[in-house]
C-alpha cells in the first residue's frame, strides 16, 4: 500500500467522521428538545424523572397555538395558491419567448432568492408599514410573494422546457386558444411540477422567519414567529412549554417536507435545471 492511498483512505475516514460526529450532535440536539417536552423533571440526571403530555397542553393554552396554527395555514395557503397562479404563466412566458433584457429578468427572478431575506426585508417592510399593510395578514402574505414567485419561476421553468412546443402548435391547428391550451392541454402535463412547486413553496413559507417576523403583528403572527416570541418567556413559562411548541413547529414542518419529497426528487430538478438553456 503506497502513501497516496493511505493518505486517500484516511482523508475518506476524517471526512465519515466529521460527518458522523455532526448527525450525532444534531440528533442529540433534538432528542434533548423532545425529551425535555415530556419531562417532568430534570436535573443532573440522564433522563427526567417522569414523563407527561401537559406541557403540550400548556403550550396549546398559553401560546394560543390554535389560533396561530389557524393564521399560519391561512397565510401559507394564499401565499402557495398566489404563487402559482403569478409564477406558472411567468415561467411559460420565460421558457418559450424571447425577447430583449430576458437575462436581465431572469437576473431579477433569481435575486430574491440568492440575497439574505433580511436584506431586501426591511426596506420592503419600510415601505408595507407606509402604506399601512405591515402588520395585518396581507402585509405578511405579500412580503411572502417577493421571494416565492420567483421560486416557482425557477422551478417551473425546466419542467416547460421539456415539453416539446409541437404539442402546442398541434393544440392550435385545432382550434384551441391561449386559455384552452393551457386547461386542457398544458397544466395536465405540468401537473408533476406544479406539485412539486407548490408544495416545496409551501414547506419554504412555512419556515420564512424574517420577512414574517418584520411584517406580521399581534393577529398575524405564523408558528415560526409565535417560537420565537415564545422564546423570550424563558423564565416567565416553562421552558418545557417552549420546547413542546418547537416539536410542534419541527413536526408540522417535517410532515409537509416528507410529502413534498414523496412527489418531487430533488435530483431531478437540478438535472432538468441543467439541461435548460435558460437557467
Amino acid at each position: 500500500m503506497n502513501l497516496e492511498t493511505t493518505l486517500d483512505r484516511l482523508w475518506k475516514i476524517a471526512i465519515w467522521a466529521f460527518v458522523a460526529f455532526f448527525i450525532l450532535n444534531l440528533l442529540a440536539l433534538i432528542a434533548t428538545v423532545v425529551v425535555n417536552s415530556f419531562g417532568t423533571r430534570w436535573f443532573g440526571t440522564w433522563l427526567p424523572a417522569g414523563f407527561t403530555f401537559r406541557w403540550y397542553f400548556s403550550a396549546w393554552r398559553e401560546f394560543q397555538l390554535g389560533d396561530v396554527l389557524v393564521t399560519t395555514f391561512q397565510i401559507v395557503g394564499t401565499v402557495v395558491v398566489l404563487s402559482a397562479l403569478i409564477g406558472v404563466p411567468a415561467a411559460y412566458g420565460l421558457a418559450r419567448r424571447n425577447f430583449p433584457g430576458k437575462s436581465l429578468v431572469m437576473a431579477l427572478f433569481l435575486l430574491p432568492l440568492l440575497v439574505p431575506p433580511i436584506t431586501f426585508g426591511i426596506p420592503l417592510a419600510t415601505l408595507l408599514y407606509r402604506l399601512g399593510l405591515a402588520g395585518t395578514m396581507n402585509g405578511v402574505i405579500l412580503a411572502n410573494l417577493v421571494p416565492t414567485v420567483p421560486f416557482v419561476v425557477v422551478l417551473m421553468i425546466p419542467f416547460i422546457e421539456q415539453i416539446d412546443p409541437r404539442i402546442e402548435a398541434a393544440a392550435h391547428v385545432f382550434g384551441a386558444n391561449t386559455g384552452k391550451l393551457f386547461i386542457h392541454v398544458l397544466i395536465p402535463m405540468l401537473l408533476p411540477g406544479i406539485l412539486a412547486a407548490t408544495l416545496l413553496s409551501l414547506v419554504r413559507t412555512i419556515s420564512m422567519f424574517e420577512l414574517t417576523f418584520l411584517t406580521a403583528g399581534p393577529s398575524s403572527q405564523t408558528l415560526v414567529v409565535s417560537l420565537y416570541y415564545s422564546v423570550f418567556a424563558a423564565g416567565v413559562r416553562a421552558g418545557q412549554s417552549i420546547d413542546a411548541m418547537a416539536v410542534i413547529y419541527t413536526v408540522s414542518s417535517l410532515i409537509w417536507l416528507i410529502v413534498a419529497l414523496r412527489f418531487v426528487n430533488p435530483t431531478q430538478i437540478v438535472a432538468r435545471a441543467r439541461k435548460s438553456p435558460t437557467l
